[in-house]
Order: structure tokens, then C-alpha cells, then sequence
């Protein structure tokens, strides 16, 4: 019986990028399987252990010798591969020369009632430890990155400079070969703590010594250690942390032994915006931060370092240095920004394009000023929240252009709020202003307020109309500009219950391009922006779980309008899972009557023809 064996394989890198190397654990959790299966090896179990400075692969039970193979080929019609006299033409020598065979060994089957020429080979097992070093160079050049880099002089590309390669059946070094190296049974632990090299005598002793690095192979085993951490941060400081889930992950991924500690930074730096400290904290150094019970921001935080614990005085000292210097900066810029009103920054969105076709920001500006104008007319918002709506669009993307914006982008909207309450602008003004960019996500809630919700479906809608406008809508997965996401934004806010006319606000929109000179088919355009809605309405719909026939049904009556599609495929859902036998009935009756009507007819109803009861009925149906 063949004996079964340990694969182990390590790429030592310099540190990778924390989103690089979560979705190479995940490449490798396929392509590996997949090389060993492409040449025949047997195998069991495959997993991936990924730190930011090694890729680690484990096959157990991999067999000694390949699957011996025998291979059948159907090649012409025997019509084809021989003439007349029974001689074989050029097709049947060709396809015998593509199977590596003598013409000779072809032998003649029949097949579905007609005979064709077959070719039939053996291919004998193969010894494993012979394929591996070129099955394993495949696994290194198969990984796709985001980004790569060569090093050296060296022609080879990886996402970091790879400094060292282990390769092991059980005992046996499997010498792959990549950018100067062949690999060997020298790894490396932690770059600080037990740097090495370690001598790995077997391949299931791999993860154990690197283990015994200082080194936590498992990603989900890294997060257990800094969740475990947080939690007895939170213990010793009455304190709770907020982890989100994309910087937790990234920490994740930074740090191949992670230790927890916490900071601290002046009280002073309170008074700054919390969205700023939070966003300096959180995006900028990948820090958590921490709140009281009450849910209000305190002056320690969370850092996940990678060092030696028995520095941690030190570690901690000099992020805190790294915290003071950036909230520094954040004082700095808020305080400069609010030496001037909001609206004085709305001249300078002149210097930033929005894009090459369709202008500035102030364009921008002045666009989605007029729409909202518009959509509050159409909501029938009193006098001053239409006016309260049309200020806060012109003042919306004015502090796009502010000292705390550029450097904490992901504040905008949020900073533009406190400048125009500092400005004297009224609560709904800056509650509207921080809102427009609502929902940001998927799950997110649009803004609360009408005025808010006009002034975010302005912002969007003038996004969406323009880019289609030029011809930069979304193609397949492409969408560079997040059209899809502003779209969805647009219909959850008509589904809260903001009471305007998706295509009206359309029309109002293309007729603010078309007025700045801008050239494009109205109709057109339209037309493929009314269906890019309905497009999105439909997936929101199946993301709800509602059945494609319910919402087939309402888009078959010609409802172009995304609220009433929503409210209308829900009714008919309701109806048909609360009044099941009833609904049925109906369905039968109208299918009955349907295919009874005589379609040269048309559509069109005499009226004069009808009764009262009819009269209602059809008013209601309409």
C-alpha cells in the first residue's frame, strides 16, 4: 500500500498589505487544491495559515505517485480518416501525431450509429516529488494581487520582496525555485521577538516552530487575541471600544503577534469635532477608540501593536507622541476653518473638478441647488423647509474645500455641519448638510428629515443623470463612480416616504445639463436612467425576498415609479400569503378573462358603455 505524506509550503515575505493578504488566504484556499488535482496528485485536507510576512500551505494525506490514466480520444469520422482503398488520409495522421501515436494504433468504433477513429494512450503514475517544485512555482506566480513590485534585479513579480522559501514532503526539501531562491527548511519567526532562521525538520513541524516564533499563523486565531485583548482593556477602564469590522480586519492582518494595550491623549483635544479624532484614530492609524457609558468619546484608545509586550511603556508612550502630533494637526485645521463662514468656501469648489464633461463642484453646487428646489416643490414642503432645502444644497459640498476635509476626507458633510452651525445657519441647515451623504452603505439609514432627504436625492440624482449624461454609467462590475449604491440610496429615501416623482426629478435634472450646454439625447438618457432604477428597484426587491413573479407582475403594468413598485409587488405578496384561496380565485378569474378578450380590440374602454359600479372599479384599477 503507498504511502501517504505531509506537504508543507511557506513564501517568507516583507510585510504584505493587511486587504492584500485576507483575499490571497482565500485564493490559496482554491488554487492549491486545484494544482495538485490539475497533475493528478492525490491529497486530503488543504489549509492556509497567513501572517503579513509568510503564505502558508499544509496538504495532508498527499499520495506518493500520481492516478495512472487512461485516455480515450474520439477523432474523425472514419469516412474522413481513411480514403477509399482504405488508406489513412492526412486528418487521421494529423490526429494520431496530436496523441503522440502511430497512425497504425488508431482502431476504428462505432458511435451514435456512426464509425469514427479513436486513439487510446496510457499515461503511468508518476512520482509526486518530481511535480511538486513545479506545481508549487505555479502556486506563486498564480496568486493575483492589486498590486505587485520586483525587487533587485530580479524580473519576477510578488506583492513584496519574498526573502526566504520552505518546502517539505515529510523530511524531503521540495527545491522550488523563485526570484533566486530554492526553497529549503529555514524559516523565520517574529521579525522582533525570534527572528531566526529556524531549522524545520519535518513538514508537520512547520507550524509548531513558527508557532513557537512568537508567531500567530491563523488569522482567526489573531482576532481571538485582539478581541480578547479589548475586552480586558475594557475591563480595567470602565470603558467600551467600538471594533469596526473593515479596521478590525485590517489589524488583523498587521500584526503577526498582536498585543493590546492603551493610550492616552490630552482632554484638550475634546473640544475638536468627534468625527475628526475618531476618523484621525481610526483611518489614519488604525486605532480603536474608547467611550464611556454614556456613549461619550474619552481621551484613551485602543492600539494593537506588534512589539515585544515587555516594552509596552515605550510602545505606548510613542503612540501617544503619534496620537498628540495628528490631533494637533486636527485642532489646527478645525480652528483656521472656522475663522470664516461656511459660505466663503463655496467660490473656491471652482478649483475642484467634479468631472471633465460636466464641470466643477460649484457647477455641481448650483445643479443640485436647482433640483432640490425642485423636489421640494414637489414634496409640497412648506415655504421654509424648501428654503431651508435649497440653502443647505448650495452649502453642501462647501466644505469640500476646508483645512479639516482634505485632510480627514472621510468627515465630509459631518465638518460641513459644525461650520454652518458656527455660522449662524439653522439646525435643519446643518443637520441636512451632514446628512446628504446618506445612506452611505448598505444597511445605513437615509437622512430623518424631508429637507435632508430632498438634499441627498439632489446630490445623487445629479451624480447619476450626469454620468449617464456623458456616457459613464456602469458596465458589468464596473462602477467607478458607485452609481448603484446612489441609486439605492435614492429609492430607500422615496421608500421612507419622501413624496416626489422619481422621473419628474429626472426630467428636472437632465434639463440643468442640457441648460449648461452639455450635449446628449434627452430621450435617450432617460430612458436608460429610468431603467438603471428599475434595474436597482428589482434588486432590492429579491434582497427582501420577494418573488420575481410578484415583481415581474408590477413592472408588466408599466409602473416606472420605484415607490409605488415596492408598495405594490408588497401588496400583492400580502394578499396573496394572507388571503391565499381568495387571491387564487381571482388569479383564475382574471387569467380566464384575459384569454377570453379579443386583443385586436385594443385596450380602449367606452365609458358610456359602463354602470356605476364599473365606473369605480375601473377609477380604482387606474
Amino acid at each position: 500500500m503507498a504511502s501517504l505524506h505531509t506537504l508543507a509550503f511557506e513564501i517568507g515575505t516583507e510585510e504584505i498589505p493587511a486587504f492584500d493578504l485576507h483575499k490571497a488566504t482565500g485564493q490559496l484556499e482554491k488554487l492549491v487544491p486545484e494544482a495538485l488535482d490539475a497533475v493528478r496528485i492525490p491529497h486530503g485536507t488543504v489549509s492556509v495559515h497567513t501572517t503579513p510576512r509568510r503564505l502558508i500551505v499544509l496538504a495532508e494525506d498527499v499520495a506518493d505517485e500520481t492516478e495512472a490514466l487512461q485516455e480515450v480520444f474520439r477523432g474523425p469520422s472514419a469516412k474522413i480518416a481513411f480514403d477509399a482503398e482504405g488508406n489513412p488520409t492526412k486528418a487521421a495522421i494529423g490526429f494520431a501525431r496530436g496523441k503522440g501515436l502511430d497512425v497504425e494504433a488508431l482502431e476504428r468504433r462505432e458511435e451514435n450509429g456512426a464509425e469514427y477513429v479513436f486513439a487510446e494512450r496510457s499515461v503511468p503514475a508518476r512520482d509526486v516529488a518530481e511535480l511538486l517544485p513545479g506545481v508549487l512555482e505555479g502556486v506563486i506566480t498564480g496568486i493575483s494581487w492589486p498590486k505587485s513590485c520586483r525587487w533587485g534585479t530580479r524580473s519576477e513579480f510578488f506583492s513584496r520582496p519574498v526573502r526566504w522559501l520552505v518546502a517539505l514532503l515529510d523530511e524531503r526539501v521540495v527545491p522550488v525555485e523563485f526570484a533566486g531562491l530554492t526553497a529549503g527548511r529555514l524559516t523565520r519567526g517574529h521579525r522582533f521577538l525570534a527572528p531566526g532562521p529556524h531549522e524545520v525538520a519535518a513538514a508537520a513541524d512547520l507550524l509548531p516552530v513558527v508557532e513557537g516564533a512568537f508567531v500567530v499563523t491563523s488569522e482567526q486565531a489573531r482576532e481571538q487575541r485582539i478581541r480578547a485583548g479589548v475586552a480586558e482593556a475594557e475591563a480595567q477602564t470602565g470603558y467600551r471600544a467600538e471594533l469596526p469590522e473593515k479596521t478590525l480586519l485590517e489589524v488583523v492582518n498587521l500584526s503577526e503577534y498582536p498585543t493590546v494595550l492603551v493610550g492616552t491623549f490630552d482632554e484638550e483635544f475634546l473640544r475638536v469635532p468627534e468625527e475628526i479624532i475618531v476618523d484621525a484614530m481610526l483611518m489614519h492609524q488604525r486605532y480603536f477608540p474608547l467611550y464611556d457609558g454614556e456613549g461619550r468619546l474619552t481621551n484613551k484608545f485602543i492600539v494593537v501593536t506588534n512589539g515585544d509586550p515587555a516594552h509596552a511603556a515605550t510602545i505606548i508612550d510613542g503612540n501617544e507622541r503619534v496620537v498628540r502630533a495628528r490631533l494637533s494637526d486636527a485642532k489646527f485645521f478645525y480652528e483656521e476653518d472656522l475663522k470664516h463662514p461656511l459660505e466663503t468656501y463655496v467660490d473656491r469648489l471652482d478649483e475642484v473638478v467634479f468631472q471633465e464633461v460636466l464641470g466643477t463642484m460649484k457647477d455641481k453646487t448650483d445643479r443640485i441647488a436647482a433640483l432640490a428646489r425642485h423636489l421640494a416643490a414637489d414634496a409640497q414642503l412648506g415655504a421654509a423647509d424648501a428654503a431651508d432645502a435649497e440653502r443647505a444644497a448650495y452649502l453642501a459640498k462647501a466644505d469640500l474645500v476646508t483645512n479639516a476635509v482634505v485632510e480627514f476626507t472621510s468627515v465630509q458633510g459631518v465638518m460641513g455641519s459644525y461650520y454652518a452651525e458656527a455660522s449662524g445657519e439653522n439646525e435643519q441647515v446643518a443637520r441636512a448638510i451632514a446628512d446628504h451623504y446618506r445612506p452611505r452603505f448598505s444597511g445605513d439609514e437615509p437622512p430623518a428629515s424631508d429637507v435632508g432627504r430632498v438634499v441627498a436625492m439632489a446630490d445623487k440624482l445629479d451624480t447619476i443623470c450626469g454620468l449617464f449624461a456623458v456616457g459613464q454609467g456602469p458596465t458589468g462590475s464596473s462602477d467607478p463612480f458607485a452609481l448603484r449604491r446612489s441609486a439605492i440610496g435614492i429609492v430607500a429615501m422615496l421608500e421612507a416616504g419622501l413624496p416626489v416623482s422619481l422621473m419628474g426629478a429626472v426630467d428636472a435634472s437632465l434639463a440643468t445639463y442640457a441648460d449648461a450646454g452639455i450635449g446628449f439625447d434627452r430621450d435617450d438618457v432617460r430612458a436608460q436612467v429610468a431603467d438603471f432604477f428599475v434595474t436597482r428597484t428589482k434588486v432590492m426587491l429579491r434582497d427582501s425576498g420577494a418573488s420575481p413573479d410578484a415583481i415581474d407582475a408590477v413592472l408588466a403594468a408599466g409602473v416606472e415609479e420605484p415607490a409605488q413598485v415596492i408598495a405594490r409587488v408588497r401588496a400583492l405578496e400580502a394578499a396573496r400569503t394572507g388571503e391565499r384561496e381568495a387571491f387564487d380565485d381571482l388569479a383564475t378569474a382574471y387569467a380566464r378573462a384575459n384569454n377570453l378578450r379579443d386583443a385586436e380590440l385594443g385596450e380602449e374602454v367606452d365609458e358610456a358603455l359602463m354602470g356605476d359600479a364599473e365606473r369605480a372599479l375601473a377609477s380604482a384599477a387606474r
